[in-house]
């Protein structure tokens, strides 16, 4: 039945009635050997002794329930309708998930015309610009990732409601609306226009002459690819597309490290020249240069996502998720900096001014494509399909979320899954109607670029400064004030210069008719 417990009562005088009182309960007492329990009353073999079983185990229950009234005290504030929506639906991620993620966002089909801007900036200043604006968007990255577990507990998962929390809510959402779902839905235009055009170069490479199927028009690859990527999207939350991400990095490696290789060990084509383009005047050459950065900008894209990828961690005080989500994007960038930098540097030297819009990948193909193993080309086409593919779902979930709040918000349920895979063929359609319209979009990465650029290089430095409130005239202070300016400077200028460059050298506009 129970433990028996003997105890030997030592022999009391008798003066008069043992009187015990019992003091209130103590939570905070900092330890039980100062006996919170017996008060005032002298130790006595009899309380010492029935005190000793009981101390230890209430010692330990009480020690806990400090610990964990310690660690609810710190926990973040949690929206309710954070849990039924796409981005922080699942918060089981971790540094894997989050190293998947941002090398899925930060690199991509925009790398491949890093070595354009290399033609008006040249070898030194193409490298000194490429290195800065690396090193410029990773300190940002830095302070979004600090920025996202607010002093109070509050966790800013996505990028729009930092800006409305840092500098109101009008203002926040003028600054950053615009531009996070210009990134996104752009984004996604301009992966259906690549990946569906790949996907036709993909099916000529493989068919050769010798096949006898009627090929199917641009037109019908954007529908393919659109297809494909809606069937993907169909994952409930970012959470469940950390494979889709990885596939989606190694591809993207993979292909941006072929490209370059096979680019330097061939033989150059004839006319290959490294001086800068001479422009007319000094407004066209200083237009150029600007676009030339604007084209370095696009390629450091991702940071609209990185308070999302953020926002699918577990957090608490103890296990903060700004750690493994730094230790997982530092593993990212290192891969993107071994992936842009040769790629940049191999594609300019192997092709020079011979470089086109249209990237690295159709110079390989229109000067080595004869040369070079059709199993070599197929390859990298099809990992550049699968790269678009996978880099669709990570950059079309903030759209995504936003159709399912503006449900949530109006009858306050979670969204019924015929809804949400309504929402997610809907925005398939819409992009695929503006890919069709407007099929020359790849060719304004520079002016994307400029749009995009306070995303990245300004607006986190300004959100420091007014969230964390750094002493003034210290250092932090004058560097994240200098970058930020410096970032809005550079971001008008660069779409100026985009925007003149358009008009006065020409582009090739042709509405609803993509080649």
């Amino acid at each position: 039945m129970g433990e028996v417990v003997e105890v030997k009562l030592s022999p009391v005088q008798p003066s008069g009635p043992l009187v015990v009182s019992v003091p209130p309960f103590q939570l905070h007492s900092p330890s039980m050997s100062r006996s919170p329990l017996i008060g005032g009353v002298p130790k006595s073999p009899l309380t010492s002794r029935i005190l000793t079983p009981l101390a230890s185990p209430m010692k330990k229950a009480i020690a806990s329930m400090q610990g964990f009234l310690e660690e609810v005290g710190h926990l973040t504030k949690l929206d309710q309708q954070d849990a039924w929506l796409p981005i922080t639906e699942s918060r089981d991620g971790n540094a894997y998930y989050s190293a998947f993620h941002s090398l899925s966002s930060g690199i991509g089909v925009q790398a491949l015309v890093l070595p354009l801007a290399f033609t008006t900036l040249g070898w030194i200043w193409g490298i000194l610009c490429l290195s800065l604006a690396f090193g410029w968007q990773l300190y940002t990255l830095w302070l979004l990732i600090q920025l996202h577990e607010s002093a109070s507990g509050t966790r800013y998962s996505r990028y729009l409601r930092l800006s409305m929390a840092a500098f109101g809510e009008k203002l926040g959402k003028l600054l950053a609306l615009f531009p996070t779902m210009y990134l996104s839905g752009g984004t996604c235009v301009t992966l259906v226009i690549i990946g569906g055009g790949t996907m036709k170069i993909f099916f000529q490479i493989v068919c050769d002459s010798n096949c006898n199927v009627n090929p199917l028009t641009t037109i019908e690859w954007y529908i393919v690819f659109t297809c494909s990527a809606v069937i993907l999207a169909q994952l409930p939350n970012l959470n469940s597309i950390a494979g889709i991400s990885l596939i989606g990095s190694f591809s993207a490696v993979t292909y941006c490290t072929v490209i370059w290789v096979v680019s330097v060990i061939k033989d150059r084509p004839h006319g290959v020249s490294y001086d800068p383009v001479k422009p007319t005047s000094d407004v066209a050459r200083l237009c150029g240069i600007l676009n030339a950065l604007g084209i370095i900008a696009f390629a450091f894209r991702g940071h609209n996502l990185v308070l999302e990828i953020q926002g699918t961690m577990p957090s608490s005080a103890k296990h903060p998720s700004r750690k493994p989500m730094w230790s997982g994007v530092k593993f990212a960038y290192l891969i993107i900096a071994m992936s842009l930098f040769p790629l940049a540097v191999g594609g300019y030297w192997a092709y020079g001014n011979l470089i086109k819009e249209d990237g690295m990948f159709a110079a390989l193909y229109n000067y080595h494509g004869h040369d070079t193993s059709r199993i070599i080309l197929g390859l990298t086409s099809l990992l550049i399909v699968i790269n678009s593919l996978t880099s669709f779902q990570i950059y079309a979930m903030p759209a995504f979320d936003n159709l399912e709040f503006r449900y949530i918000s109006s009858r306050n349920q979670p969204c019924p899954w015929w809804l949400r895979s309504g929402f997610r063929a809907f925005f398939g359609c819409l992009v695929f109607f503006i890919a069709v319209a407007l099929p020359f979009l790849p060719s304004l990465a520079g002016l994307i670029g400029g749009v995009a650029l306070p995303v990245t290089f300004a607006y986190p430095c300004f959100m420091w400064i007014q969230i964390k409130q750094p002493q003034k005239y210290s250092v932090i202070w004058y560097v994240n004030w200098g970058l930020g300016c410096m970032g809005m400077v550079l971001s008008v200028l660069l779409v100026t210069g985009a925007v003149w460059s358009i008009v006065t050298m020409g582009i090739e506009i042709h509405f609803f008719k993509p080649k």
